[in-house]
């Protein structure tokens, strides 16, 4: 644990120096998300953000009306973590697991450091961890070693259920950074009604060994979720060219997905450093920010 921290250290302050320079000190605002709740409504004018149309009050028929908030003076950071059978994939201490854990450490004592609030929910296909949100060094720190401890029950994944509670648990407009490596179906419903009411950041961990398998010839591919092994010719170049197109066609809709209901995606291979993808999403969140 001793050695996780002092990484987790370097790479915060990695982060926040690239940020700090480059942002001219503007770090606390990547943790604010909209930051924002209901005050009021008012007449629509040119130049507002259809999204803050108030369709409710509008179909009344006296015009249209947008809603109007006010700022929240503290943010709650939700951090969504899938630790699924799936997720061990890659070298030893090295997995997808591993990187997503990684990410969420440095993610929450930044987020501490800037006076938020930190909750974590980890899931398979049930819950496996729920740390109610908190501030300080202190509450980030027993938080990071829960997650570090974590052996799931389940080795299955169930990303609509997982969302579906967390949408029943965070009742408050929150920064939720949910990391998992996406292998899923039919989540998409419920990932849009957690765009929908919060501030949204889609982590896509994935590994090369997922798309560049060596040509072993035929061998068996042990399924860590269902445990079944099932015998694959992995010199087929059908075989290599459906995994690689199953592969980029979910991360490409997932990318997608994120740009038309704006959330924020990045992509990160656990082969890679993923503190410059790091930083390169908190200048976009920075930016759209100020814009906001």
């Amino acid at each position: 644990m001793r050695d996780i921290v002092k990484k987790l250290r370097k790479y915060q302050i990695q982060i926040r120096k690239a940020i700090n320079n480059q942002m001219q000190g503007d770090f606390h605002s990547v943790f604010k998300g909209s930051g924002l709740e209901f005050d009021d409504v008012r007449a629509y004018q040119y130049g507002d953000d259809s999204r803050t149309i108030d369709w409710n009050v509008t179909a009344k028929g006296h015009g249209t009306f947008v809603r109007t908030y006010k700022e929240e003076k503290e943010q709650i950071v939700f951090f969504l973590i899938d630790v699924s059978a799936s997720q061990e994939i890659g070298n030893p201490g090295n997995q997808k697991i591993d990187i997503a854990r990684e990410i969420c450490g440095v993610l929450s004592l930044s987020a501490v450091q800037e006076q938020s609030q930190v909750g974590l929910i980890c899931f398979s296909d049930i819950k496996e961890k729920y740390v109610k949100p908190g501030k300080g060094e202190s509450h980030a720190f027993r938080f990071i070693a829960d997650l570090m401890d974590l052996k799931p029950k389940s080795l299955r994944t169930d990303i609509s259920k997982s969302i579906l509670f967390a949408l029943n648990l965070i009742k408050r407009k929150s920064v939720v950074i949910m990391i998992s490596d996406f292998i899923d179906e039919g989540y998409e419903h419920n990932l849009r009604a957690l765009a929908s009411q919060h501030d949204l950041v889609v982590v896509h961990i994935s590994d090369m060994r997922e798309t560049q398998l060596p040509r072993l010839g035929i061998v068996p591919l042990l399924d860590k979720e269902s445990k079944k092994t099932i015998w694959t010719n992995t010199s087929s170049s059908a075989f290599r060219g459906d995994l690689k197109e199953m592969f980029e066609g979910n991360q490409g809709k997932l990318e997608h997905f994120c740009r038309k209901y704006q959330a924020n995606y990045i992509n990160i291979f656990t082969d890679e450093d993923y503190v410059p993808k790091l930083i390169k999403l908190f200048r976009v969140r920075n930016k759209s920010r100020k814009i906001a």
